[in-house]
Parts: C-alpha cells; structure tokens; sequence
C-alpha cells in the first residue's frame, strides 16, 4: 500500500516536470520566433531606406550646365530639396534597422543563451533530487527487507529452541547449542531493526524535505525564469513600439522639410526666370505706316543708278520665305541653349550673350582670388621655412608658387579676353532711345566707306555672333546664318534692268559682310538708301550709291520710310 502510494507520488512529480519541460521549451522557442521577427522587420526597414537612398540619389541633379540653369527656378530648388528630406527620411529607418539590432535582436540572442542555460540547471536539480529520493527508498526498502528476514529468523530459531528444549530425547548439548543460535537470531533482528528504524528516519526526512523544499524552490525558480521570460517579451514589444516612435520627430521635420519647400515654389518667379534667360536684347519693330496709294510713288534722280555689273551676278532660282527673329529654325545647329557655342558665346543673343560673358568673369575672377589665397599661404609656409629650417626647405615651395603665378596670368588675360568681348557688346546693344529718333536725325550724316573686313564680331539675323577672323579663332562662312537658315534666295526683280526708286532711308546697326550673292557688306552705323522694303523673307534692299545694292538682313537695320512711299518701316 505505501509502495503504490509513493509510486503515485514519484509519478505525478515526474509527470509535473515533464509538463513544464514542454512549457518552457516553448516559451524559449517563442523568444527565438519573435527574435526572428524583429530581424526580419529590421532587414525590411534596411533594405526600404537602401531603395530609398538609391531613388533619392538617381534623381539627384547631374553636374552639367543644363541642371545648373534648372537649378535658378524655384520649382527644381524645391523638388532638389524634397530628395535631401527624402534621403534624411531614409537615415531614419536606418536608425530604426541600427536600434532594432541594438536594442532588441542583440538583447533577446544573449538572453536565449542564458535561459536555456538556466533551464537546463533547473531540471538537472529536479531530476537530481528525484533521483536521490528514489535511491533512498531503495535503500529503506533493502534495510525493511533485511529486517524482516531477520525477524523471521529469529522467530524459527526460538521455536527450534523450544521445541528443542521440550524434547527429553534432545541432549543437552544440542539444547544450549539451540538457545544460542536463537539468542544470536534476535540479536541480529535487533540490529536489522534499529538499523531500519535509522533509515527510515533519514527517508521519511529526505521525503519532507525533497516535497516541501527542495522540489518547490526548483518550481518556483522555474516559475521566475517564464516569468522573466515573459516579461522581456513585454519589454522587447514596448521597445519595438518605441523605436519608432522616437524618429517620428525628426520623420516630421522631413515632412515638414518638403511641405515648406512646396510652398516657396513661386510661379512668378520661375516665369521671370524664363523671360531672363531668353531675353533677345533686341528692340520690337516700330509701328507700321499708313501706305497711301492714292498719291504716286516720288522717284528719286538716282531712278537708273544701277550699274550694269549687278546683271552678271547669278540670279536666285526662288524666294524663300523668311520670320523674324525670334521664330527663326536655325538650320546651321547654331543653338540658342545656353552653354553651347564659341567661346565667346558669339551664338547667343545680345542680352544673353552679355549675361554669359559677365558670368564668365565672375567664375574667373573668383578662380584669380582661389589662386592668390593659395599663394599668400604659400608664401606664409615659406616664410616659415626661412625662418625655421628643421621645419621644411624653402625652396621646395618655389615650384608650386611659380605654377601658381602662371595659373593667375593665364586667369587675368582670359578676364581681359572676355571683358573685350563684353565692352563690345554693351558699346553695340541698342538703347531705347535710338528706336524712336526719327529719320531726319541721320539725314545730314555722311555714308561710311565699305572696307574689306567689314567688322568685328558678326551678327546673323537669328541672333548670332561670330569673332573676326584671326590667327587664333577661323570662322566659317556657314557660321553666319541668314535668316532663312540657308544661301538667301531673291527675287528675279532683283535683276531687272529698270532700277528701282528710292523709298526711305535705313541707319545700320550691326556689321554685316554679306558673303552670299545678291548681298551687300554694311558697317555699323552706316546710312543707306532703301530700295525695296521687306516683303516678309527677312531681307531688306538697300542701295549705297550707283554702283552697289542689294540686300541685307531687315533686323539689322533700321529702316525710315517716306510718308509718301509705299512700304511700312521695319525694326526688330
């Protein structure tokens, strides 16, 4: 009855721990799912700040003059400043990636090793103690045994004494020899029962204390390690929470960042931008005359001036139709774009082609200055060197400075190259002034004498400039567009045998060489007479005395129009 009894109890206790062997194996591979978990959230939130970085960075502008002129509208200056916020916005899911390893996966890895470890302590106690309980039974169980046997013993052995000491047949010999045997019997009986009784003492104490010390401690040790356990998860789950939260401040500021760079996009200024970058220079035409046909044309004496030699010139096979400037197709590929063309940005108009120019100096200037404060620190180390040898030898810095000497001469003549090219284009801009002076003004001025090499610095009807031809710049006849982009082409009039009266006078405002057949090589500021207004090719025929016409681009003359002539006055 008591061996089942402690049967039962051996087996509920082995049965208790086998259950809790399972529970916690579970919560250990709870822990390592939700490590799992955090690790595979913070590779996400890596590999999102990754794109996000590389979207930031394929969008960043290039280092080419095309991105330098979008970066003056507000526009682009705004979506520049929304991938900086978005790249910043990126650094903060790299910072949660970084807390989340940190503060979590790190934390939870070393704390796996210590539970396991733990637990496995926990249950080698219990099964140690279960272990020292049962083999203390065994052994109680041997002494009752032993005990028994003896008392059995002892028992036969007295009766064998009586029955011995009955018998009056029995000598007395195997009498006494009887008793001693029996009293030696009980003697041992004795022992086995004082030595059963000793055991059982010492079990029935292992007992107590293995069901109500030594087993409890081990439950309530595991119970504070799921507990433990348990209360890491809570706080790995608020620091999960938290790791985000504290980057929404700066997450905000990100947003806020891109709200307040939307908001000083300013459509007005982006547009004024656009009128600056562009901007010709050029005058818009004046206000075309009333054309009376009710009074007849008033011939000139110079009626038949033309010479003869004008009839030997190739006659233009058509007429092409020409627009004014600013609609002008350039197909010569001289391009308005800013940052392409001669050094002199000779292709640009006036206005633009001052703007560059201007912007060129600047650079150099500010190169010259990047140059000198090289060379006063130069200077400075040499100095140094003069004055403490063991510090460095003083002529070591001689080469560097004389490289840095060239470098500033050869800035300061490109900054007298380009303030030349500049003087020359502020000296021939057109003043509003000018536009609205009438034609007697040049009236009683004398015609200018047409010399070989007409001018300096070339201007097409399109709005481009060429340099003088010299040793260091060659520039092809094709340079110098007409306004049809192509060889003008002219009417057969032109060389009609009858000449053509006077209609008006015209002032030149830009050098023109006049390469192409039926043109004439002009000066600026040279007066000419007009001959046949544009009839909207581009061209305008002029006259400079009996022998010399033809014809030159309208937009680079200003034209006066007898009231009584037909024909309106053009100026672009």
């Amino acid at each position: 009855m008591v061996e089942e009894r402690m049967g039962d109890c051996w087996s509920y206790t082995k049965d208790q721990f086998d259950n809790l062997e399972k529970h916690t194996q579970w919560g250990i591979e709870f822990v390592e799912k939700y490590t799992k978990f955090v690790k595979e959230r913070s590779e996400i939130e890596t590999n999102y700040a990754k794109q996000i970085r590389n979207l930031s960075k394929k969008y960043q502008p290039k280092k080419n003059p095309r991105e330098e002129e979008e970066s003056k509208y507000t526009f682009c200056r705004a979506f520049l400043t929304t991938l900086n916020e978005l790249n910043d916005y990126a650094g903060q899911h790299e910072v949660i990636a970084e807390n989340l390893t940190s503060q979590i996966i790190t934390e939870l890895s070393r704390y796996l090793q210590e539970i396991k470890t733990e637990r496995k302590s926990h249950f080698h106690d219990g099964r140690k103690a279960q272990q020292h309980v049962e083999s203390s039974w065994k052994q109680l169980e041997s002494c009752k045994r032993r005990f028994e046997r003896d008392c059995k013993e002892a028992d036969r052995a007295q009766q064998y004494f009586e029955k011995m000491d009955a018998d009056i047949n029995v000598t007395k010999a195997d009498v006494e020899k009887a008793r001693q045997q029996a009293q030696m019997r009980h003697q041992m009986a004795g022992d086995s029962k004082s030595e059963y009784s000793s055991y059982l003492q010492k079990f029935n104490q292992e007992q107590n204390d293995h069901y109500y010390t030594i087993i409890p401690n081990i439950f309530q040790k595991l119970q504070d390690m799921e507990e433990k356990r348990i209360e890491r998860i809570g706080v790995c789950m608020k620091t999960f929470a938290d790791v985000d939260r504290q980057v929404l401040p700066i997450v905000g500021k990100c947003l806020d960042g891109m709200t307040k760079a939307a908001e000083c996009i300013e459509p007005k200024t982006d547009s004024k931008q656009v009128v600056e970058s562009y901007k010709s220079g050029f005058e818009p035409p004046g206000d075309v005359e009333f054309e009376d046909y009710g009074q007849a044309m008033k011939r000139t004496a110079s009626d038949t001036s033309l010479s003869n030699s004008r009839e030997a010139k190739e006659r233009p096979t058509g007429k092409s139709k020409g627009k004014l400037w600013p609609f002008i197709k350039n197909k010569n590929k001289l391009s308005l774009k800013l940052g392409s063309g001669p050094e002199d940005f000779s292709h640009l108009p006036p206005e633009q082609r001052r703007k560059k120019l201007q912007s060129k100096i600047d650079d150099l200037n500010k190169d010259i200055q990047k140059e000198m404060d090289q060379r006063d620190a130069l200077t400075k180390m040499k100095d140094v060197y003069v004055k403490n040898p063991q510090m460095g030898d003083p002529a070591s810095v001689d080469p560097r400075l004389s490289e840095i000497g060239q470098n500033i001469e050869k800035f300061q003549f490109e900054v007298q190259k380009f303030e030349g090219w500049l003087a020359e284009v502020e000296e021939k801009m057109p003043s509003k002034s000018d536009t609205h002076r009438r034609s007697g003004i040049y009236e009683t001025q004398n015609s200018t004498a047409v010399s070989n090499n007409c001018a300096q610095d070339r201007e097409s009807p399109d709005g481009s400039y060429t340099e003088e031809q010299n040793s260091e710049t060659q520039v092809k006849a094709n340079t110098h567009p007409v306004p049809t982009s192509s060889t003008p082409e002219f009417d057969d009039e032109f060389d009609d045998e009858d000449t053509l009266p006077t209609i008006g006078t015209c002032k030149a405002l830009y050098p023109f060489e006049g390469h192409n057949e039926g043109t004439i090589c002009v000066t600026e500021g040279e007066l000419l007479y007009v001959i046949e207004e544009d009839k909207g090719d581009g061209w305008t025929r002029v006259r400079r005395n009996e022998d010399e016409e033809g014809y030159v681009p309208t937009s680079y003359v200003e034209v006066f129009l007898e009231t009584n002539a037909k024909g309106a006055m053009t100026y672009i």
